[in-house]
């Protein structure tokens, strides 16, 4: 644990505003668990059921922590890290991670290995990756926003050489597509429960977008919702088709229809959330200097290396 603050004893409240009748049943503890804090600027976590650990970034630090949920002890789980952000698991359980730093998108094998899955498109570099999430039939789809190379905090400063902030899928055989190209600065995504519809968030414009998903390509591009504080970054599905989007005053939770529900709010903005534990109805959150979780009533959607229900 050299290097490594303990975490800080005690909790923080966990406000539920209620703004529509439809987000009655959806609650959870009063108190939010700090279970560490002392980043810079904490991003991407990433739940593993088999080891029953919490990954996340601390991008300013180039560094991945790790909270066993068996012993609440933190630990570093990769330093240089390549200044990574967003995290999420394949089809097979192994890490996918956006690295800002060295502008990629990467798999970490079982057996500790790193394979480069993209770092260009059409011969230039792409911006810094920034979120991820994988379709299950194998598919890597991703934001490249500039934030990474806009200075040397969360990455090393540099130019865009791709024409601009998009979003990517490379394909189980390793092709990489750009499927939507009119984002100011695209960030979190998430697959509808069907997979048919992709979520996205323009932390820019402080939007959601929901795009159509045919095969390998997206049509449509709706606005689904705005932030009313601050703006959208990470964002994840419940089992009910909710949409849970971090913000900066919590996290607003979402129907289907695009109507505010509600809120969860938390005392430091959120970047970024993801669920965990056995019956997938911990919220973990990544909370600037702050990693934080609560039990609630709702459920995370399965995803692509879980089972379905």
């Amino acid at each position: 644990m050299t290097g490594i603050p303990e975490p800080l004893a005690g909790t923080a409240p966990a406000v539920w505003e209620k703004l529509d009748d439809r987000f009655d049943g959806v609650h959870g503890d009063s108190r939010l668990e700090r279970l560490w804090t002392g980043g810079r600027w904490l991003e991407g976590p990433v739940y593993s059921p088999a080891g029953r650990y919490l990954l996340w970034s601390d991008i300013p630090n180039d560094r991945i922590l790790r909270w066993d949920e068996t012993s609440y002890q933190v630990s570093v789980f990769r330093q240089p890290a390549g200044n990574t952000n967003g995290h999420t698991r394949d089809t097979e359980g192994r890490l996918i991670s956006c690295e800002h730093g060295n502008r990629r998108v990467t798999r970490t094998e079982h057996h500790g290995g790193i394979t480069v899955l993209a770092h260009e498109y059409d011969g230039k570099r792409l911006n810094s990756p920034n979120d991820v999430v994988v379709k299950r039939d194998g598919s890597v789809w991703f934001t490249d926003p500039a934030y990474g190379i806009d200075s040397d905090y969360e990455g090393y400063q540099g130019e865009i050489e791709t024409g601009g902030c998009h979003v990517y899928r490379v394909s189980p055989d390793g092709r990489l597509t750009r499927v939507a190209d009119d984002f100011n600065r695209p960030n979190g995504l998430a697959f509808s429960l069907d997979e048919s519809l992709l979520y996205i968030t323009d932390s820019a414009e402080a939007t959601i977008r929901v795009f159509t998903v045919d095969g390998d390509r997206l049509s449509g591009g709706e606005l689904f919702a705005e932030c009313g504080n601050g703006l959208f970054d990470g964002i994840r599905l419940d089992t009910q088709g909710r949409v849970w989007a971090s913000a900066a005053d919590g996290v607003h939770v979402y129907h289907p229809d695009g109507t505010l529900l509600g809120k969860l709010l938390v005392p430091e903005t959120v970047s970024n959330l993801t669920w965990g534990g056995p019956k997938r109805n911990r919220l973990f959150l990544t909370a600037t200097t702050s990693v934080y979780s609560l039990f609630t009533t709702a459920n995370g959607a399965p995803e692509a290396y879980g089972p379905r229900r």
